[in-house]
């Protein structure tokens, strides 16, 4: 055998190994979920009553496979955390038997105040897919497997949530006047903001805008309409990643720059969870791990 010959045979090797090692150590990043926390000021003065913050709890993407015990323990634990707030922004599911898993995790957060939107895989099951789809930014087609969402929307609404899908609700947590409005998910065209058009009402303290996708045509809107702060997944905040959490695609409209975390949009504050679970058929992670996040919503400042 020619010395070239081993060379390549050596190089072929060594891209096995870094192969395996990096697909081990993706998948090992799918279990290591984390807590996140912002702070932001939205609050007039006095309305706190001398409390802290008004804190929501935001989760998102959970894409729940039967026998994922370890992120339903991990879920909730997150009533520790003591929310004012729940806000679900929808991929719950990623199995057809997923539904009892998704209500074991939340139960405890069941009988906190919160709102809900579903997204595309809440409603279908997903499948199998060309990676290179979404390196290339093209949107993939759902699968024809349609999922039990309308069982865990009940499962929700017993509780006490809120469905913000194309409604909007006003009530108060504490001392804080809520007005919350969503659509169904922008990402397969399934929103009408018409049904909601309009600002929130002016005597609300916090104003929420809910969308699983946060695509920026429906964002534009929400803006428009003097929406304090919008609350979105579906990126997973861009799970593959280098490293810094520096996203590759975003599936969807947004800009990568915001595919993850707390920025600006407009003249509103906007939020994208990295999520909790991806696809059944992709269980990898880089340099992003899956999380849910606390946002400590406090007074602007005299």
């Amino acid at each position: 055998m020619s010395k070239c010959m081993k060379r390549f045979g050596l190089f072929v090797g060594a891209s096995c190994v870094a192969g395996v090692v990096g697909a081990v150590w993706g998948w090992r990043e799918t279990r290591r979920f984390e807590l996140k926390e912002v702070t932001v000021p939205l609050l007039e003065p006095g309305v706190l009553r001398g409390r802290e913050c008004f804190k929501i709890l935001h989760i998102s993407d959970v894409h729940m496979v039967p026998g994922q015990v370890a992120k339903q323990e991990w879920v909730r634990s997150l009533a520790s955390v003591d929310p004012d707030l729940v806000v679900n922004t929808g991929d719950n599911l990623s199995d057809l038997k997923g539904v009892p898993g998704v209500l074991r995790a939340l139960e405890p957060l069941l009988r906190r105040p919160g709102l809900f939107v579903f997204g595309s895989n809440d409603y279908f099951a997903p499948r199998m897919v060309n990676p290179f789809v979404y390196v290339l930014g093209k949107k993939r087609k759902v699968s024809d497997v349609a999922l039990p969402w309308s069982d865990m929307r009940a499962a929700f609404m017993e509780h006490g949530w809120l469905d913000a899908t194309h409604a909007r609700h006003e009530f108060k947590v504490g001392s804080v006047r809520v007005a919350a409005a969503g659509v169904d998910d922008p990402h397969h065209d399934l929103d009408d903001y018409s049904l909601i058009a309009g600002a929130p009402n002016p005597d609300a303290d916090l104003s929420l805008a809910l969308v699983h996708a946060p695509e920026p045509r429906v964002l534009e809107l929400f803006d428009a309409d003097n929406y304090q702060l919008s609350l979105s997944g579906h990126t997973h905040g861009g799970q593959f990643c280098l490293p810094g959490s520096y996203a590759l695609v975003t599936n969807c409209g947004i800009d990568r720059a915001r595919v993850q975390g707390l920025h600006r949009f407009g003249n509103m504050f906007m939020h994208v969870s990295n999520g909790l679970g991806g696809s059944k058929f992709v269980p990898f992670r880089f340099f992003c791990r899956p999380s849910a996040t606390v946002i400590r919503v406090v007074e602007k400042s005299a």
